[in-house]
């Protein structure tokens, strides 16, 4: 059988000839369809031409080159309509060669409702799907939570879920240690406690003067009409609220504005960002973006911004330790998107540039943890090659286990270690179906037939190390799996658990030979261990109590007569899951769309007998 002929080079010099002088983005992939770089261009043919046409490039740019199978461009009307298409395509297709960031998490915002009931506040993540308003981005969940313990204190605006609200006969702790109205059992007036929430909104907007300006007004009123119980509470609060804004006020950033600062070093790039709204500090937050070989700050900043501001609410300003080229085109193209001016400024004096020198300190301080918690994880790597005598330090480790409830809902987890900590992109959840309930080797046997036939097939990276969590048994089956599969060259390491189950006390079950090795609490390789196998039990365990969750939440209303789909579906968004249509009496149960007083009934008695 004759083999296939390889494809031709691809001809860059002919490919730019055909190229419009039009802005746009252009993109260059390989010949398995994977794209190598995303670039954008004021002027298509001249850019692409560079890569082409230069007779010298640097040595990490022509090894980009010398895998162009193709180059596909993309016309736009505006330089900035390109870099905002460019920024768009790096994040959702992640190039190799493009700076990445590696930012999957969304952040948190403090919702305020919107309804008939009395609104409440609580911590949002997420799509802002519901009625209502949101505050934010804030940088962090520890943010948020400080936040609402504020907005309890000062003004006692319910955060309790809408089921548990509407449930209540008399009021719960929050209202007995004075961080709640109790608006549920209307112990404030339907007036009073809309003024509350006002307040609590204007407050997070940042008009704080306003809302003590409108409480002493409050104040000598009640003093006036000789309530003077009311008044010394509306003091209280005053004094609180004045003591609150003095203390997380900052002076010199009366402006939204974020501050960047980046830093460089072996490879490793940070940005840390400090969050000013209205003159409040929210805090800060590190980003480590995935970093080419010859990017500068000003690259790394320049990138991050394009990529961190697509989807997100835009500050006034933006302050940065580095400025490029494209910051200009930057601005502007952020001010399109925003509708309004964008300011990204670098040369800045006074409160400022004391900003930017702490966003720096901030960035070098982190970066400088990365690389140690980098250095222990090699570290540790390459103990575990001399405990095992392996000829090379392992490049990826895979590690499984099993989670159940009596043999209900078994979830297997496979988590992926290399010598640069946990790649969670590449963690894998199995469903496990069709065994005998509490059956750990067939679960575990169907979990690696089910991860290692896509390998075997070419579709990903085989690990070099296997790690099972159990003795023997388990070993016995990832082998048989294997060798069923025709894969070779894996080192199956079972993990088996040591006397009384004292973490550090392992025994380590090598492969066909079956030979035992305790390496002890002290060795580097046993900590590496312990941390993969509780990675791998945690992400276990999490997919256990969803799929738990889920399936006794369905399985609790399929069993009622009259309750279909849409009905269930209805049922649980009103009341927030079982526990609440649990403790729902038939009334309540009848104002959900669909439910008549017959169904009702049906649904109260399967939760009272």
């Amino acid at each position: 059988m004759e083999s296939s002929p390889a494809s031709p080079p691809f001809d860059g010099k002919a490919f730019v000839r055909h190229l419009s002088n039009s802005p746009g983005v252009y993109r260059m992939i390989d010949e398995r369809g994977e794209l190598l770089y995303v670039g954008k261009a004021r002027d298509l043919k001249k850019r692409v031409g560079s890569y082409f046409l230069k007779p010298r490039l640097e040595p990490r740019i022509m090894a980009m080159i010398s895998q162009i199978a193709r180059v596909e461009t993309t016309l736009t009307r505006t330089e900035g309509e390109a870099l905002i298409l460019e920024a768009q395509l790096i994040k959702s297709l992640k190039p190799r060669y493009n700076i990445l960031l590696r930012d999957d998490k969304s952040y948190p915002y403090i919702f305020l409702s919107a309804g008939p009931e009395a609104p409440r506040m609580g911590f949002h993540r997420g799509a802002k799907n519901e009625k209502g308003r949101y505050f934010g981005p804030f940088p962090s969940g520890y943010a948020v939570r400080e936040s609402l313990a504020l907005m309890q204190k000062l003004f006692l605006v319910r955060q309790c879920e809408d089921s548990y609200f509407r449930n209540r006969s008399r009021p719960c702790l929050q209202y007995q240690i004075k961080r709640c109205s109790a608006p549920c059992v209307n112990l404030i007036g339907a007036d009073d406690y809309a003024a509350s929430v006002r307040h609590a909104a204007l407050f997070l907007e940042g008009k704080s003067t306003q809302v003590i300006d409108e409480l002493v007004a409050r104040m000598e009123q009640a003093s006036r009409t000789l309530e003077f119980e009311k008044a010394a509470a509306l003091r209280d609060q005053i004094a609180t609220l004045k003591q609150l804004h003095a203390r997380h006020y900052v002076h010199g950033a009366s402006a939204d504005m974020d501050v960047l600062g980046c830093r460089i070093d072996n490879g490793l790039a940070c940005v840390s960002v400090l969050f000013f709204r209205n003159g409040i500090s929210l805090g800060s937050r590190d980003f480590f973006p995935r970093l080419p070989l010859d990017a500068s700050e000003a690259d790394v900043l320049a990138a991050f911004i394009a990529q961190y501001y697509l989807e997100r609410p835009l500050p006034e300003e933006i302050i940065v330790s580095h400025a490029g080229e494209e910051m200009p085109l930057l601005a502007e193209a952020l001010a399109s998107q925003a509708g309004r001016k964008v300011e990204i400024k670098s040369q800045v004096r006074a409160e400022r540039a004391r900003f930017l020198e702490l966003a720096q300190k901030n960035a070098a301080a982190a970066l400088a943890a990365r690389l140690a918690s980098r250095q222990t994880v090699r570290d540790r790597f390459e103990t575990l090659r001399e405990l095992l005598q392996l000829d090379e330090v392992p490049a990826r480790i895979e590690c499984f286990d099993i989670s159940h409830t009596m043999g209900e809902a078994t979830v297997a987890s496979c988590v992926v270690f290399g010598p640069e900590g946990a790649e969670k992109s590449h963690y894998r959840r199995f469903n496990i179906s069709g065994i005998a309930p509490g059956d750990d080797y067939a679960a575990m046997h169907q979990a690696l037939e089910r991860r290692y036939k896509r390998l075997a097939a070419g579709e990903g990276l085989l690990p070099d190390i296997l790690l099972i969590d159990g003795g023997k048994g388990q070993v016995a089956q990832a082998l048989d799996v294997l060798a069923g599969l025709g894969v070779s060259g894996v080192q199956v390491v079972g993990v088996a658990k040591g006397p009384e189950r004292r973490a550090g006390h392992e025994t380590l079950i090598l492969g066909a030979s079956g030979q035992s090795i305790w390496p002890g609490p002290d060795s580097p390789a046993s900590h590496l261990i312990q941390a993969i196998r509780d990675e791998a039990h945690r992400f276990a365990i999490t997919g256990h109590r969803q799929r738990r969750e889920k399936a006794r939440e369905k399985s609790s209303l399929e069993e009622i007569p009259g309750v279909g789909a849409r009905r269930r579906s209805a049922l649980l968004k009103q009341f927030g899951g079982i526990g609440g249509i649990a403790a729902a009496g038939v009334e309540e149960l009848m104002q959900v769309k669909g439910v008549s007083r017959d169904l009702a009934e049906r649904i109260y008695a399967r939760f009272h007998g």
